[in-house]
């Protein structure tokens, strides 16, 4: 029946049809008896509507089905949120789960963070991992885990936290989220990474302990044309709050991609942070101008250094070519010049937004970049001399656990202090309309931010889940974080079977790289041979 009608007159354009002729008898009805007013000022922008959508040449959804074709668009862009809310699971994880999201949220107010009645978790899932516990706890007066950030060259070490805030650019998140990050680090403690966007007056005016990151654009230390410019780095890298500079090569959410802020989104608290033009495009090109080959890498690691004053000065890399990274280790071995810490970005990581392909399939992920450069400094005799960072989808105490039996010293998390400002995941990050104010330059939007209230949240976030690692650590019977390894963590690697974590991630003899690839996995014996000192390239 409805398709013999549809034959003789297509049904979809009937909402419209009642449109018009509802508008027409509201308009008689108005004029001519002074009643259904507001019949037709509902009525006729809904007929207008209806008819623009039959002219209009842009979407063929709404060409076919005028009006009706509305709720489609409108049932797509609330679907994240339909889904969030509503059918997702509490332990599907896209990209962080309702139950990691609820953990974060809970230690951030203070509130409870325990659960009942047992695990949601699948624990004969394939990859589902566990730490071993020891029948002879330890007891541990505090959960202030920390390491000592600075290598020999360095004359200002850093006791830093083994959890902080990761990279997250002011530009980025809102000048209330940088406000709340900072005081937040300075009422417990812990470290604040600026981002590449460079120190903003919200950074410095709670006084917390900042990691200024120095991306390929040179914010906060460039000349008029872009590029570094010693007397400006000086002058900021030598404020005392400023603890660690970090040079960033890579990042996990786009590695080998650069970034453009449009002009119009370049304020004047923008362009004074980051030293550009107001209004103008600003640009982080791909590649670094500064050096161009491993060992210039560390020369200019060397030359930061020393204008800092003697800070740790490191770099942070998502990995991706193998033997990029081994030529840098190369160079640290012909120059004698290391870096004081690495902080290996995972390809999971990412908190602004970028292409789709980056996102899911440019870069390593956090595991295999973590060993691979804390293997591959052991297998050189370079381990004790550099610490290790590690960021990439750490929210619990077991992921920073876990990751510090990879081969990390310390943790950072950015997503994860994004939850404790009150981030709900809308994934809105990158249009400015953020419905918490986290990641907004909306000045009206980033009121609902208020700061006191997330300073409190950020630093109940980091101390609660330190107070969670000691726990993991006295009931491994250990005494401190670093000292757990891949022989504390198993891995479910099918049904009937599971496997310590050392197992599947093979260590490195200290030393043996010294003596040559033979003999080792399959990652040095292909590429350690063919990288070089002087250039990126293979040999």
């Amino acid at each position: 029946m409805l398709d013999r009608l549809n034959a003789l007159y297509p049904v979809r354009y009937t909402a419209l049809a009642l449109c018009v002729v509802g508008a027409l008898l509201s308009l008689f009805a108005w004029v001519g008896f002074g009643v259904g007013g507001a019949y037709l000022l509902v009525l006729l922008p809904l007929s207008i509507l209806g008819l623009r959508d039959l002219r209009q040449t842009r979407s063929s959804v709404l060409r076919n089905y005028p009006l009706i074709g509305h709720l489609r668009f409108m049932l797509e862009k609330i679907r994240p949120e339909m889904r969030q809310y509503f059918l997702e699971a509490d332990n599907e994880a896209t990209p962080f789960s309702r139950s990691q999201r609820s953990l974060a949220y809970a230690r951030a107010k203070g509130e409870t963070d325990k659960r009942p009645f047992g695990t949601q978790v699948d624990q004969t899932a394939n990859g589902h991992e566990w730490l071993n516990h020891s029948l002879a706890p330890s007891h541990l007066p505090s959960h202030d885990f920390r390491t000592l950030v600075g290598g020999p060259a360095c004359t200002q070490p850093y006791d830093a936290s083994v959890f902080n805030v990761s990279a997250m650019s002011f530009g980025a998140l809102s000048a209330n989220a940088i406000q709340a990050l900072n005081a937040g680090a300075r009422r417990g403690g812990f470290a604040h990474d600026t981002g590449e966007g460079s120190i903003s007056a919200w950074h410095r005016l709670h006084g917390g302990d900042l990691i200024w990151e120095i991306g390929s654009g040179y914010f906060g230390c460039r000349d008029d044309e872009g590029r570094f410019s010693e007397d400006r780095f000086r002058a900021n890298a030598q404020d005392p709050q400023v603890r660690m500079i970090e040079l960033k090569l890579s990042q996990g959410a786009k590695p080998g991609h650069g970034g453009l802020l449009p002009g119009p989104k370049v304020t004047l608290e923008i362009a004074a942070a980051r030293g550009v033009a107001v209004g103008k495009d600003c640009e982080s090109p791909a590649a670094h101008s500064a050096f161009a080959s491993p060992i210039e890498l560390l020369q200019f690691i060397a030359r930061l250094r020393e204008l800092s004053g003697g800070k740790p000065t490191g770099f942070k890399l998502c990995i991706g070519h193998p033997w990029e990274w081994f030529a840098i280790v190369k160079a640290m071995l012909e120059t004698g010049i290391t870096p004081d810490f690495i902080v290996v970005d995972g390809a999971e990581g990412g908190t602004g937004a970028a292409p789709l392909e980056f996102t899911d399939h440019v870069g390593a992920p956090l595991q295999e970049g973590l060993r691979l450069v804390h293997n591959t400094l052991v297998g050189v005799n370079l381990r004790d001399r550099i610490k290790i960072g590690a960021s990439g989808k750490i929210v619990s105490a077991f992921d920073i656990a876990r990751a510090m039996a990879v081969g990390a010293d310390w943790c950072n998390s950015a997503r994860g202090f994004m939850f404790a400002l009150g981030c709900i995941q809308a994934q809105t990050c990158h249009t400015g309309n953020c419905p918490t104010g986290v990641s907004t330059q909306d000045p009206v939007r980033q009121q609902a931010l208020v700061v006191p209230d997330k300073t409190t949240r950020v630093f109940n976030f980091h101390q609660q889940t330190l107070e969670a690692l000691k726990e993991l650590v006295q009931a491994a019977g250990l005494h401190h974080p670093s000292e757990i390894s891949a022989h504390h963590i198993v891995r479910r690697v099918n049904q009937n079977e599971v496997r310590l974590l050392a197992n599947l991630l093979p260590e490195v003899p200290s030393g043996s790289l010294l003596l040559g690839a033979e003999g080792q996995q399959a990652v040095f014996t292909t590429y350690w041979d063919k990288s070089s000192a002087g250039h990126f390239g293979l040999e």
